[in-house]
């Protein structure tokens, strides 16, 4: 949180320098340029500062984990299309489905079928979630060339979402991931409500290490560690990330931040500061659990990328191509973006699109005025003429 503050009051004295009041619309496109340089000279004077990342690796599980809590089902063309959109704006990890059962979550029940019609983009991976071996295979046989298993830190969460403890939850695991290594398929690891859970409470962070060490022993070249409820804070999230990086290197681990509390951004703030450089996101703010009521959607890919920006971390992502993806999904399920810096950049592009609109008018009309005033010299000059 104090990083936080120290970011926006540096921000705020950088966007308000005369040199800046120019800046007509926003203080967006201020930070997105020239005042971009001057936030991070400024960040570098504290050390909390100097321990970022150069670059982060977004991992866009909109497709997935941001629909799979629609009420309406969602058609596999709308899906395809979010899919397209996001690999064009530059996301080079897109969570494309999930390959459990439609009883459980129906709106996951065209896995086949979207894995089968979906177009791949050069340099883009789309990975999928497998409940088990049967969803493994399946998976498999549609295309998949990577894949995400998932285990919890609770146990109470574990039997509601996979209805299984932990401990036989990783078993389980275990025939995916061996599959998975003989056929060449890479593994990504989830560990849910790491901070904590809509059953139990406070989750005990030496149980979150517990079950991350397992899943990268096992063969998970990723681990993300998921605060699916998003009640965690950065105190809790520092908590939480000092046990697992004694077990767990920096490199293999990802965070997956729920913004339930308006602390998503923070968390992962100070997760940067731990040493984590990778990030799921959701564009649009999407998602939600279906087994932790009250759950709100994942952090926006748009709000993450505009403060990695902020930082001069690297993404490779285009932000406007990203809002008018987030604007795409947004209309298809008829409602407004959940991300702030998505919702500030289609007010700019409003405010500016009107005054363009003015200016085009203004200068029809006075494209008029002159054709009426040269159209009544001409006729002055023919009655001249003509009187003489």
């Amino acid at each position: 949180m104090l990083a936080s503050s120290l970011l926006l009051r540096r921000t705020a004295q950088c966007t308000l320098q005369p040199s800046n009041i120019g800046c007509v619309f926003s203080a967006s496109r201020c930070l997105s340029s020239s005042t971009a340089s001057m936030v991070n000279t400024s960040l570098l004077e504290y050390s909390m500062f100097t321990k970022l990342p150069e670059r982060v690796k977004v991992v866009e599980v909109g497709p997935r984990d941001g629909l799979q809590n629609e009420k309406a089902i969602v058609s596999t063309t709308v899906k395809l299309g979010l899919i397209d959109r996001l690999g064009d704006a530059g996301l080079s990890v897109i969570e494309a489905t999930s390959f459990v059962s439609p009883k459980w979550v129906k709106q996951m029940a065209d896995h086949a079928e979207l894995m089968q019609r979906l177009v791949r983009k050069p340099g883009v991976n789309y990975p999928v979630l497998t409940p088990n071996l049967k969803g493994y295979e399946l998976a498999v046989e549609c295309g998949a060339d990577e894949v995400a298993i998932f285990g919890a830190a609770s146990e109470s969460f574990s039997k509601k979402n996979i209805n299984c403890s932990i401990d036989e939850s990783i078993d389980r695991f275990q025939g995916v991931v061996e599959q998975a290594h003989r056929d060449g398929v890479a593994v990504r690891g989830y560990v849910s409500c790491v901070v904590g859970c809509p059953y139990e409470g406070k989750t005990d962070p030496k149980v979150v290490a517990k079950v991350a060490k397992r899943l990268y022993d096992m063969g998970c070249y990723e681990v993300s560690l998921g605060d699916t409820i998003g009640v965690g804070s950065p105190g809790t999230m520092v908590q939480m990330l000092d046990a697992v990086l004694e077990e767990v290197d920096s490199s293999a681990l990802a965070v997956h931040c729920h913004d339930t509390y308006g602390q998503g951004l923070s968390n992962i703030l100070a997760s940067l500061q731990m040493g984590i450089s990778v990030v799921d996101s959701s564009v649009s703010g999407l998602g939600g659990c279906p087994f932790a009521y009250g759950a709100t959607g994942n952090v926006s890919t748009e709000d993450v990328v505009y403060m990695l920006h902020g930082l001069n971390i690297e993404t490779g992502i285009d932000l406007d191509k990203l809002v008018d993806t987030a604007i795409y999904i947004s209309q298809q399920l008829g409602r407004p973006t959940a991300s702030r810096a998505a919702a500030a950049i289609i007010a700019r592009r409003n405010v500016e699109l009107k005054h363009l609109q003015k200016l085009k008018a203004e200068e029809e009309q006075l494209k008029q005025q002159q054709q009426k005033l040269l159209l009544q010299e001409q006729r002055e000059h023919i009655s001249k003429a003509a009187q003489a």
